[in-house]
Order: C-alpha cells, then structure tokens, then sequence
C-alpha cells in the first residue's frame, strides 16, 4: 500500500513536470512570435505615418524668364507642391522650385545630380560636357550641354573639391539652355534646405 502510494505520488510529480514544460514552451513560442510581428509592424507604420504627416500645398505660378524653354515657356502657369520634398526624395529629373539668396524671387531648375552622383566635364572641340554617372547630361530636346568661360570653371571647381562625386544633401541643378543659365554652372551645387518644391509639370 505505501509501495503503491509512493508509485502514485512520483507520477503525480512527473505529471506536472510535464504540464510544466509543456506550459513554459507554449509560453515562449508565444512571445518569440508576438515580439516579432511588432516590430515589423511597426516600421510600416512608421512609413503610413510619415506619408499621413506630409503636408503638401499646391500652389499656382507664372514662370519669368526663358531658362526652361521649350520645357517650361515665359508666362506659363505651373504647379508647386510646397513641402513636398519634407517626406520625400529629391530625384534626377525633378523640376524643382529653390530659394537662393541672390535673388528675391524663387528659382525653377532641373535636378541633373543627386547626393553620391559621379559628375565629370570632358573637354570638347568647343567647349565642355557635363557627364553624371557615366552619362551625358542632355536637357528635354535631347541636346547636350556646353559649358565654357566661368560656368565650366564654377563646375570644375566643385568637381576638383568633392573628387567628382556629389555631397550628401547637395544638387547640381540645371536649367533647360544648353550653354547655362542661373543654376549650378553659376551658384554651384544647391543644398537640400533650399529646395521649398516640386513642380508638376502637365
């Protein structure tokens, strides 16, 4: 009888041991899968987040001046989406409104380089080329650049300064005229703060 009841206790004992494993690795399972989930979670979230907060105002302007011909012409219309660039990416190819302390009213370019761009000029029979990664840089007809005097000096400064390769939060920006207007053959690469919007072209 005692033989029998020592039986009953050691497999009561063994039976909560078990109960006890079993409960923990439930347990942990649980966490290791609920932690995870989170985490991932959360970074989209971040992303649905920053793209709820970015306050975008459209606002309509005339275009002076003929640096944007034939893409943009003098006395145009266009739409500038004002702190759009505050939750998104400056990219090649961006028609972009900037501030620039030489001038009172806000200046219209093309974004030709972007932070961690390779640009180089190659000298011509007549003047200079712009090359960015590798490829020359060409305005919307298609015609490449041509860059002398003080505009090929003002871009082979900065590409002697920063080894040929574009700063983080800067841009070389030009306009639409092949031989150079007021944009980086001029003022030199714009920084990122001075980019107040995007245009959108229609």
């Amino acid at each position: 009888m005692i033989f029998r009841d020592k039986n009953k206790k050691l497999l009561l004992v063994l039976l909560i041991l078990v109960v006890v494993l079993i409960f923990l690795g439930f347990k942990n399972s649980f966490f290791e899968k609920k932690s995870q989930v989170p985490f991932q979670n959360n970074k989209d979230n971040i992303e649905s987040l920053k793209e709820a907060n970015c306050s975008v105002k459209t606002k309509e302007m005339i275009v002076q001046g003929d640096s944007m011909a034939p893409l943009i012409e003098p006395g145009q219309t266009i739409k500038a989406l004002f702190g759009y660039y505050n939750c998104h990416k400056v990219k090649r190819g961006d028609v972009i409104l900037f501030k620039y302390a030489g001038n009172k009213n806000l200046i219209i370019k093309i974004v030709k380089g972007t932070p961690g761009d390779s640009f180089q000029l190659e000298k011509t029979s007549v003047a200079w080329n712009l090359y960015v990664n590798n490829k020359l840089v060409v305005n919307s007809e298609n015609k490449a650049y041509l860059f002398s005097g003080v505009r090929y000096k003002m871009l082979h400064l900065y590409e002697k300064s920063y080894k040929g390769i574009i700063p983080s939060n800067a841009y070389l920006v030009l306009g639409n005229k092949t031989s150079g207007t007021l944009d980086s053959t001029r003022i030199g690469l714009i920084g990122k703060k001075n980019i107040v919007a995007k245009v959108q072209l229609p």
